[in-house]
This record gives C-alpha cells, structure tokens and sequence, in this order.
C-alpha cells in the first residue's frame, strides 16, 4: 500500500505542477482574473494533499490498515473539492453549466478534513 500511496501522491504533484502552468498560461485570456485565482485554489490544494500522500506513504508511523482509509479519504476529496473547482472555474468555456455539480466541492473538502483527522488520531494512538 505504501507503494500505491507514494506514487498517487507523485501523480497528483506532477499533475498539480502541470495545471498550475495551464492556468497562469494557458487560461489567462480565456477566462475572469477571479476564476484563475480559483483554479488555482484548486492547484494548491491538490499539491498540498500529493504531499500529504507522499508523507503518508513514507511513514511508518501510522498502521497500514488506518493508512489505506486515510488515502481514500484524501484521494476521494482531492478529486471531488480540486477538480470540481477546475470545472467551476473554466465553466464559461464549456456549454455544460458546471455550476449544477458544484455540490461536490464541499463533500470532497469533508473527506480531506476527515483524512487529516484519521491520520491526526491514528498517528496521536501510534505515538502513544
């Protein structure tokens, strides 16, 4: 698990780095000043939670069987808060209204808290 847990972690950095450039560059005529500091909200938080999973994946501090929920907790919530976000922020450019799912953004935030949470309490129990 640690493996798949380092590489996801690898994987959304790269990515984040990747949209990053994409929307200093690549949006910044086609979209609001105000939507491009919201994707970039998106970027932020997804490369924050690659490092997270990058941590996680390294320690041993915390028992495999809490790391393999926390990862989903945090993979879960980076797809559904950061790539809503991405969507919601480049909605003018697509005929769907991206604004109908933008439910999800807040439930992918919950399940980032409960990750950050899950791995606060297993690491404390850990510790102790």
């Amino acid at each position: 698990m640690n493996k798949t847990i380092f590489l996801t972690g690898t994987v959304l950095g790269v990515l984040a780095v990747m949209l990053g450039a994409f929307g200093a560059h690549g949006l910044e005529n086609l979209i609001e000043t105000d939507a491009i500091q919201t994707f970039e909200t998106g970027v932020k938080y997804q490369m924050y939670h690659a490092l997270l999973l990058l941590v996680l994946g390294s320690t041993a501090r915390i028992p495999e069987n809490s790391k393999k929920f926390i990862y989903y907790f945090i993979l879960g919530g980076v797809f559904l808060f950061s790539f809503s976000i991405y969507l919601l922020a480049t909605n003018s450019l697509t005929s769907f209204d991206f604004k109908t799912i933008g439910f999800v953004t807040p439930i992918g935030g919950l399940l980032l808290i409960l990750g950050w949470l899950l791995m606060g309490y297993r690491a404390h129990r850990h510790f102790s």
